[in-house]
C-alpha cells in the first residue's frame, strides 16, 4: 500500500490521517473539504480527485461517512459550553468554564477539550492579567516626628508601637517606651 493520499482516504482512516498537500499538511477532512469547494466551483469532483491525487470514491466514501463519536461529543460540548459561558455574561474563559463543567455540573472533560472547543467556537472569556499578589494601594505614611533619633535618657519620652504577625503565635502588639516592654495580644 502506498502513502498517497488517495489510499490514505480510501483505506478510510479517520480524520486525524495526514498527508502533505503541496508544501501544506491537509487532513483528510481537509481534502474532502477542498474537493467539495472545487466541486461547487465548478470543477467536477473526478478532476479535484485527481488533482488533489485522491479517489473520487474515497471522497464519496468520506462524504457518506456518519460522523465519529467524537464528532457528536465536541457538538454536544460545545453546545453545553455556549450555554455556560452565556451564563457567566461572556465573561469565564476556558478555565472557570472547565471548572463549572467538572465541579458545578460533573461532567467528565478535559480543560485542553474545553481550550479547544471554545476556540473553534469563538469563545473567550474577558481580558485580564493575571494577578500575582496583592496590589496595595499606595498609602501615605506617618511623617518622622523623632528624625530618626530612637534613644532617649529617661523613661516617658519617646513611645513608639510595632505590630508584628507570626503564624505559629496570634496577632501581638508591642508596645514600649525604650526602657519597659509590653506585649499585649491583639485580636
Amino acid at each position: 500500500m502506498t502513502s498517497t493520499p488517495a489510499a490514505v482516504v480510501a483505506s478510510g482512516l479517520s480524520d486525524t490521517a495526514f498527508d502533505r498537500i503541496p508544501g501544506k499538511l491537509v487532513g483528510v477532512r481537509g481534502l474532502g473539504r477542498l474537493i467539495g469547494e472545487l466541486a461547487s466551483q465548478g470543477v467536477s469532483i473526478e478532476r479535484a480527485s485527481r488533482l488533489l491525487e485522491v479517489s473520487a470514491a474515497g471522497y464519496f466514501a468520506w462524504r457518506s461517512r456518519p460522523p465519529s463519536e467524537r464528532a457528536i461529543r465536541h457538538a454536544w460540548l460545545t453546545d453545553v459550553i455556549r450555554q455556560v459561558h452565556a451564563d457567566s455574561f461572556q465573561t469565564h474563559g476556558a478555565r472557570r468554564v472547565y471548572a463549572e463543567l467538572t465541579l458545578g455540573r460533573g461532567l467528565v472533560v478535559g480543560r485542553g477539550a474545553v481550550e479547544l472547543l471554545m476556540g473553534r467556537a469563538g469563545l473567550y472569556g474577558l481580558p485580564g492579567p493575571r494577578k500575582s499578589g496583592l496590589i496595595l494601594p499606595k498609602l501615605t505614611t506617618a511623617g518622622d516626628l523623632v528624625t530618626r533619633e530612637f534613644s532617649r535618657a529617661g523613661t516617658d519620652q519617646l513611645w513608639v508601637t510595632d505590630i508584628e504577625r507570626h503564624e505559629a503565635l496570634s496577632n501581638r502588639v508591642g508596645v514600649g517606651d525604650f526602657h519597659r516592654r509590653a506585649v499585649a495580644a491583639a485580636g
